[in-house]
């Protein structure tokens, strides 16, 4: 008897489990610090501006010869997957080399990705000790100037933020991006 009752709660267990599969991302719960940036029409964004929207960041520059293309074309999909299935988020990619990505350079670079303006942000107008500051901050990973070479060492992960400007999980943004997994938890974060 205690056999049967023990595989009954098992179930039940594994019953919910598999029933929250809609649950909101939890992944982390780390609070992005408050900014104001330009983003590539020079307007100005800020994280003020986000609230109550749900966003996906990550972290580029326009003189990349890595990973930065990869990146920005796989937020250029996910942003046409995002219209498709007719979620609203916002994407805002942060300049990590803000000396040489003036609005302009930005506009011009995502324009390459046949990027949609109307909800994702290129942002720049800081130094470079501040949004290496900022990432470490409200994301969790380190910007690094590489000294042997023009490039900037940077994270590749997407990172999706809630309504409340917190970052609740991470994904892969540059091999086997899972565009359905994001788009799955936009939705349950507007839930």
């Amino acid at each position: 008897m205690k056999k049967l009752a023990i595989v009954t709660l098992l179930i039940m267990i594994l019953g919910v489990a598999t029933a929250c599969g809609n649950s909101k991302p939890n992944q982390f719960s780390i609070p992005v610090e408050p900014f104001e940036y330009m983003n590539q029409d020079e307007e100005t964004v800020s994280l003020s501006d986000l609230s109550g929207k749900v966003w996906v960041a990550d972290f580029v520059f326009t003189h990349c010869i890595t990973v930065c293309p990869t990146m920005t074309a796989n937020m250029a999909e996910l942003q046409k997957r995002l219209k498709k299935e007719g979620v609203e988020a916002e994407l805002i990619s942060f300049s990590v080399d803000p000396e040489r990505d003036d609005p302009a350079a930005l506009k011009s670079y995502l324009e390459k990705f046949d990027a949609d303006f109307t909800n994702w942000h290129a942002l720049t107008g800081y130094e470079y000790e501040d949004i290496k500051s900022f990432v470490l901050k409200s994301f969790k990973t380190p910007l690094i100037m590489d000294t042997a070479s023009d490039q900037v060492i940077h994270g590749t992960s997407f990172y999706l933020v809630d309504q409340s400007g917190t970052v609740v999980a991470k994904y892969d943004g540059t091999t086997d991006t899972p565009y359905d997994k994001i788009i799955k938890d936009v939705k349950a974060l507007q839930k």
